[in-house]
């Protein structure tokens, strides 16, 4: 019998984890499948890890990874997926708003011969107008940036098969962007459109800066062309430059309207200024992330992985480059 392997980060989700898992369950044992439901808990300060080491004792099904500290969502998926066995793997949150009832249909793509099985969140209930607003933002403008297409709504609830996972794991860099990095990859696609239910407790841990920070990574990492910008900014404000030169030596030469133009001056100076600080910016937002990645750090290190009804202290604190 083939193994599903469902991945679900966390953090500080304690009031979710249970209903999770018996919704999870429901759905997969209908399936004539074999599965293990693979926790990733990234740091959690509240009772989550408690649970979860709770549920791996019960249930051999589960698994829990616990994080030596928080990385990030992004961080937590890839440990998942380095961790994940099975000849398919779903990644999916586990605050409820991508609905385990979908299971049955992204693996019934999987067997009718698509490898990335992608889901698209038309929309989500209850979230804000500014929300939705940032996220539409997103998208438009990586997308004007980057040359991979990254569907508007895309979320980390997919299902990969089995030979994109072990190429999605040789891709090492730190500032990870996976939607990206799954839209890239290639090999036969599907995707599918849901609307995301409120989350079933607790309030959502992705900030106003994480998604900044996040926005940030996904286009540093799929686009060149704010440091193209940069330039083209440069060679805009040295043509204005030369102008506005060009007039100043003309009045002072030729006419007798030349006085002290403090005002010219000092916009000009600040506009150079400006754009100089703008280009030096997006410059150092690259370089910072070069510089990260040749510290050839580990992704991420575990402090413990609970298995089965035994823990594993021979994973202790490892780590994963």
């Amino acid at each position: 019998m083939k193994l599903i392997s469902i991945v679900v980060p966390v953090f500080n989700e304690q009031e979710n984890i249970n209903v999770f898992y018996q919704e999870v369950c429901k759905h997969m044992e209908s399936l004539n499948y074999s599965f293990e439901l693979v926790f990733v808990d990234d740091g959690s300060t509240d009772g989550t890890p408690l649970i979860m080491d709770k549920l791996s004792q019960q249930d051999s099904r589960v698994r829990s990874i616990l994080l030596a500290r928080n990385f990030g969502h992004q961080i937590a998926l890839t440990c998942g997926l380095d961790h994940a066995r099975g000849e398919a793997v779903v990644t999916m949150d586990g605050d409820m708003q991508h609905p385990p009832e979908m299971l049955p249909l992204l693996i019934g793509k999987w067997e009718a011969g698509f490898e990335i099985v992608q889901t698209i969140r038309k929309d989500t209930e209850g979230v804000s107008w500014s929300k939705r607003f940032t996220s539409g933002m997103f998208y438009r403008v990586i997308n004007a940036l980057s040359n991979t297409r990254i569907a508007e709504g895309g979320s980390d609830f997919r299902l990969l098969d089995r030979k994109v996972v072990e190429t999605l794991k040789n891709f090492k860099e730190k500032a990870r962007f996976i939607r990206g990095m799954v839209g890239a990859l290639g090999y036969k696609q599907i995707q599918i459109e849901f609307v995301a239910p409120e989350r079933f407790a607790g309030k959502s841990k992705f900030s106003y800066k994480k998604m900044i920070h996040f926005a940030l990574d996904g286009i540093t990492a799929y686009s060149r062309l704010p440091l193209r910008m940069a330039l083209y900014l440069g060679l805009i404000s040295g043509l204005l430059s030369f102008l506005l030169t060009a007039d100043v030596v003309y009045t002072k030469l030729f006419t007798t309207e030349a006085v002290p133009g403090w005002a010219t001056i000092a916009a000009s100076v600040l506009l150079l200024g400006g754009l100089q600080l703008i280009g030096l910016g997006i410059i150092g937002e690259y370089i910072g992330r070069i510089f990260e990645e040749v510290k050839q750090r580990p992704l991420y290190w575990v402090s413990r992985e609970i298995t089965g009804n035994a823990q594993s202290n021979a994973k202790k604190n490892s780590a994963v480059a």
